[in-house]
């Protein structure tokens, strides 16, 4: 948020709780319907921070946490600003309310591109300092003492000269009555930071440990009923007819109705839901449905990406310059569909009664979800009220431009009637097979070098299907191009003085969504592993070829140097190991890693070691900057061995749960060493920069062990022979 806006408004709740609230006030967010709620003392969503008489503060975070640390970060800005002591800080969701809590990168209250603590910096911090500030006026006017003479410290307001002393908590009731503060309050400098760039402990982890965080498969109303809905076979199936008459003999099951994605089986509970979903019988009609294989789609892409796409970047004349050299090298290569497959499955909790809709579920997007459920029920979105719950994860998954699953969820509430609680639920199989992927992409790579080692022209041709186009956040298109489609690529950060990249837009009827990372997570592995050939063939390092390459880029080659440095540190490579390295700026954030690969019993790279450099700016808590780097490295790794959504004959998806669509095993993960690059620069993403940099950096490490150039993933599938005669190391 900029520094430019003011904060001049505070809002108070002292009711049964007896706690002051305190907020900021956005004048180009808050409208005048949310003021008059204010002054009707309808306060809480549009507060930050809540203060109460047990000297607890709670901050109301609005970006979801499903581990990613969103509700311990923002806690520690508010805190720092309001010199609080770690041990008073708690937190829970904002409700839902775009005008107060937009995301300020994309427009609407929601959490996804690594943007949560980057959009919400200031304002955090600009809320804790408010709060402060009205504490101290409390205790000035209490001690009847100039409020430029009173410190806090730790969550101790005090007055040194008179040795008066006083919790929060013991001055919220004089704090509620005091008049706004109306100048913009005065954050701290770095080098006054008590808490930010620290390991604080994570506010939700001790909850989570003892089972007592509530997630919504946790919450349980009275005369609930649960719903499972029978889907397609196929994507892009429709109801021909079904008969039910069988599943409504199970026992449990309560009713069976048809919603606009299937038909919805409800039961008391879960197993029989699903006994009575799997003794529907359905006749679908496959007319408008994709019916194409991964096999004949890989043709599809293969022959397309032959010809010429739309142009995304023309510096020089890269294809002329490819055509007359002597020495170039090509590849192709070719990326699977991807299920973000995250721990906690889609669910749902809803009631409608009295005109209101209140809904419980893990909401990424709760702008678009309480559109959405306010259109199926044909209200006003004011009128349905989402209580965000923790969430298993995500990657991706809940962030639905189209909120199919709160449509979903709101159609299978509103069918059964006014006051029946419904929880819908997605089994792991709906999960792997309900859609919504990491997109399938093949690129065509081609560059050419001299005799003085020079790269002289590249040519890359991307073919995926748009993750933009078709959707709400269609607009955020450039020119027709899908930016998502061709990051890392249309920006390429090394020096190369003729490039032309261009984009084919595939139609598929398959569903496609952001996957942690999005598009880096195949541009990058196209880019860091070509890079690495064409350093071979020049004769030159992989570290510096590369920093040469980046001369004009300091954080990128700041965060390669400490890599190297780390890799080093931990000695000579042994004997049946090779290293390899990449370095991707994903997010805002730059990210280096070293690899250290063997070859495994069973035929596939052994990954006993990664070297990580993170250059994310301000690090505001540095655990969850490792353990976020850590995680999506691991993501990121489970994808290049064995992350593969195919589709079999007649379009049937082939994977249905962990057997068949396998996940990182405990013992494949590497050792893994993260060091953060201090800088001065404002925080950063880390949820997915840590993802891109792994799979090449490990290709390129097996490229230096066997041989074998990489261009088919996942590695499960692709480990054979390089068939592009790409000169390789032996």
């Amino acid at each position: 948020m900029s520094d430019t806006i003011q904060t001049n408004r505070r809002r108070f709740i002292q009711g049964t709780a007896a706690s002051l609230m305190i907020g900021i006030h956005l004048p180009i967010l808050v409208s005048p319907k949310v003021q008059a709620s204010v002054h009707a003392k309808d306060l809480s969503a549009n507060a930050f921070v809540r203060i109460s008489p047990d000297n607890s503060v709670t901050v109301l975070i609005k970006h979801i946490e499903f581990g990613q640390g969103a509700y311990t970060g923002l806690a520690t800005l508010v805190a720092e600003e309001l010199d609080a002591d770690w041990s008073q800080m708690r937190a829970e969701h904002a409700p839902a309310n775009v005008e107060l809590y937009k995301n300020l990168a994309f427009g609407v209250q929601g959490t996804g591109g690594s943007t949560g603590l980057a959009n919400s910096y200031q304002t955090m911090r600009v809320a804790g300092a408010n709060a402060k500030k009205m504490l101290v006026q409390a205790a000035a006017k209490k001690w009847s003492v100039d409020d430029k003479e009173i410190q806090v410290q730790k969550g101790v307001v005090s007055h040194q000269k008179s040795g008066q002393q006083a919790t929060f908590g013991e001055l919220v009731e004089i704090a509620g009555k005091l008049p706004l503060p109306t100048a913009k309050p005065k954050l701290k400098s770095a080098d006054q930071f008590q808490l930010i760039g620290t390991d604080v402990p994570k506010l939700d982890t001790l909850d989570k440990t003892r089972g007592q965080a509530t997630y919504t498969l946790d919450i349980y109303k009275e005369n609930m009923l649960t719903a499972v809905v029978a889907r397609g076979p196929v994507f892009g199936a429709r109801i021909k007819t079904f008969d039910d008459s069988a599943a409504r003999k199970i026992t449990g099951v309560v009713d069976i109705k048809q919603l606009s994605s299937g038909v919805a089986v409800y039961a008391k509970n879960t197993f029989d839901a699903i006994k009575g979903r799997n003794a529907l019988e359905i006749e679908w009609d496959l007319g408008a449905a994709e019916t194409r294989s991964s096999a004949d789609l890989d043709n599809v892409f293969r022959d397309t990406i032959k010809k010429s796409g739309k142009t995304v970047v023309q510096k020089g004349d890269a294809i002329k310059t490819i055509a007359e050299a002597d020495n170039k090298i090509e590849v192709e290569l070719s990326f699977p569909y991807l299920a973000h497959a995250p721990m906690e499955t889609l669910d749902a909790v809803m009631l409608a009664e009295d005109g209101k809709v209140t809904a419980w579920f893990g909401s990424q997007i709760p702008t678009l979800d309480q559109g959405a459920i306010a259109q199926v029920f044909g209200m006003q979105p004011s009128d349905v009220d989402i209580q965000t719950q923790l969430a298993g994860g995500s990657f991706g998954r809940r962030v639905t431009p189209g909120s199919h699953f709160a449509v979903e969820a709101a159609e299978a509430t509103k069918a059964m009637g006014k006051g029946v609680p419904v929880k819908t639920i997605w089994t792991r199989e709906d999960d792997i097979q309900g859609g919504f992927y990491r997109p399938m992409a093949r690129h065509s790579i081609a560059a050419s070098v001299n005799n003085q080692g020079k790269i002289t022209a590249w040519q890359h041709k991307v073919a995926v299907q748009s993750i933009l186009k078709g959707t709400l956040f269609e607009s955020m298109m450039q020119n027709g191009i899908d930016p998502s489609s061709v990051e890392g690529i249309s920006d390429l950060r090394y020096k190369v003085d003729n490039l032309h990249v261009s984009l084919h837009d595939m139609e598929v009827g398959v569903p496609v969504l952001w996957w942690r990372s999005v598009g880096h997570t195949h541009t990058a592995y196209a880019v860091e592993t070509f890079i690495d050939i064409l350093l071979e063939r020049i004769e030159q390092d992989p570290i510096e070829g590369r920093l040469a390459l980046l001369a004009d880029h300091p954080r990128e080659s700041g965060v390669l140097k400490v890599a190297d440095r780390m890799a080093k540190s931990a000695g000579p490579v042994p004997s049946g190991r090779a290293r390899g390295v990449a370095v991707v700026q994903s997010f805002g954030s730059f990210v280096a890693q070293i690899a250290e690969v063997s070859r495994g019993d069973n035929g596939m790279p052994k990954v006993h070691n990664v070297w990580c450099a993170v250059d994310c700016g301000l690090a505001v808590n540095t655990n969850i900057v490792r353990a976020q780097i850590e995680g999506g490295l691991g993501y990121g790794l489970d994808a290049l061995l064995h992350g593969e959504l195919t589709l079999g004959e007649g379009g049937k998806v082939e994977q249905s749960n962990f057997h068949n669509y396998q996940t990182l095993r405990i013992n494949e993960m590497p050792n893994v060493e993260v060091e953060i690059v201090k800088s001065d620069a404002p925080p950063s993403g880390v949820g997915e920069p840590g993802t891109p940099p792994i799979g090449p950096a490990v290709s390129n490490a097996w490229r230096r062990l066997t041989g074998q150039y990489v261009d088919t993933l996942p590695f499960s599938r692709g480990v054979i022979p390089n068939s592009n005669g790409i000169k390789l190391s032996s």
